[in-house]
């Protein structure tokens, strides 16, 4: 069951993921190996992310929208290295998805074409693997039923991270 606050917060992430979506509202902060740092200003703060898009993506033959890895922060919300997936189909209702780097999986709750860390206590564990990683394998089952794998580089990860934080104090 989804609580208000998870509620609230997918809405905030939503809202966050329109504004990095949109490259006119979006300053680039830099291009750090695979990863992007980005800061937009909106109604509520500036928001800053760190994003990449997978180096593979299995099955070859699935026809999806734009794929993208997220961490975020929102000062103005307390917000610090919000983790979340745009994953360029709808998941299957009441389905997760995970995130697997190295020996550490992190199960991700869903909601249409979104994800995020299920256990908000881990979110941080997350963000300190994807530093200390090397690629980073992302699983999710669309509406169809079709399982997904996304491979990650986690190259520029800390850079990017850097970034943001230093954008959003």
């Amino acid at each position: 069951m989804i609580t208000l606050r998870t509620g609230l917060a997918m809405a905030a992430i939503s809202l966050s993921m329109a504004a990095a979506a949109s490259a006119q509202t979006a300053t680039p902060l830099g291009q750090f190996r695979d990863w992007g740092a980005y800061v937009a200003e909106g109604s509520g703060g500036k928001v800053c992310y760190a994003l990449s898009q997978p180096k593979s993506m299995e099955p070859k033959n699935v026809n999806r929208d734009p794929v993208y890895f997220f961490v975020t922060s929102r000062p103005a919300q307390g917000v610090k290295n919000e983790v979340s997936v745009v994953i360029g189909y709808p998941f299957r209702t009441d389905s997760r998805a995970s995130a697997q780097i190295g020996s550490d999986t992190f199960t991700l709750f869903t909601k249409d074409d979104g994800a995020w860390v299920e256990n908000a206590a881990e979110e941080a564990r997350l963000v300190s693997a994807m530093r200390a990683g090397a690629t980073m394998v992302v699983k999710g089952t669309s509406q169809r039923g079709t399982e997904t794998t996304d491979t990650y580089s986690l190259s520029g990860i800390s850079a990017a991270l850097d970034r943001i934080a230093q954008e959003c104090r």
